[in-house]
């Protein structure tokens, strides 16, 4: 099936009607700052770091997406303007610090701004989600929520020696049977709620869409120096394609919807 894409406000959807087992999201795909919201009083050089997006992991998910058959429901601008992956209430849905930088546009936001921002970007963007997992479920296809990240192998000056987190909210059991299969595939130094966890506040793109529906579920945490080149890329995805589908035949005990890897 070839790759198509629906534009939609707050959200992109590319292999809407793709027929596998998963549901890929990816919340901070780009950082791309619209006119209609200015680059926040940031340097270029801060928009192109990792405060502004997850480098690498767009072109993970997609790879995902074709490999395994599933849906991808991924952001369009920076997570600095609205960091979709935090609720409305949250001051991390529209940061005024990230790690060591601020951000000017973000300081003193007023709350009509707050509202423009959660009207334009965040309900759409999770509206579109919604109507996806609504439509799987009527198809009597529950999907596995699965949410693609990356993260800084440096944080305020510390190294991080985890290559590959997984990440769930109430329910680990796919988040488990992930990590049955992930370090063999990968090779990768994979551990369980690291560098981040549901205490950090990450999960709620997981809390609002997975739980509520009983659905299973992981957040993919890959460390971003190795998702570096259209290469590195494409072997992590392969590893965790393997990883991912093994772990849900595991779980499903179903070949089925087993996709080609």
């Amino acid at each position: 099936m070839s790759a198509r894409r629906e534009i939609l406000p707050g959200a992109l959807i590319e292999n809407p009607q793709a027929d596998g087992p998963f549901l890929f999201v990816c919340e901070h795909a780009s950082n791309h700052f619209p006119e209609a919201f200015g680059d926040l009083g940031l340097s270029d050089e801060a928009q192109k770091a990792h405060i502004a997006w997850d480098p690498g992991a767009l072109a993970l998910a997609r790879m995902l997406s074709t490999k395994l058959r599933g849906p991808l429901v991924h952001a369009g601008m920076s997570r600095l303007i609205y960091d979709l992956n935090r609720p409305p209430q949250s001051a991390a849905a529209m940061a005024a610090t990230s790690e060591t930088y601020e951000i000017p546009g973000n300081a003193r936001i007023t709350a009509a701004e707050r509202l423009r921002r959660t009207d334009s970007i965040y309900i759409p963007f999770h509206t579109a989600l919604h109507q996806m997992i609504a439509r799987m479920l009527a198809e009597g296809r529950p999907p596995v929520l699965v949410t693609v990240h990356s993260f800084t192998p440096v944080w305020y000056g510390q190294p991080r020696a985890v290559e590959l987190g997984l990440i769930h909210d109430v329910d680990p059991t796919f988040a488990n049977a992930l990590m049955s299969f992930v370090g063999p595939s990968t090779g990768m130094d994979c551990r369980m709620n690291e560098p981040y966890s549901a205490a950090d506040g990450v999960t709620h793109t997981l809390r609002l869409h997975a739980t509520p529906y009983g659905l299973r579920h992981v957040m993919l945490e890959i460390r971003n120096d190795l998702l570096d080149t259209e290469t590195a890329v494409a072997t992590v995805a392969d590893g965790l394609a393997q990883a991912l589908q093994r772990a849900f035949d595991a779980l499903y005990q179903s070949h089925s919807t087993k996709a080609v890897i």
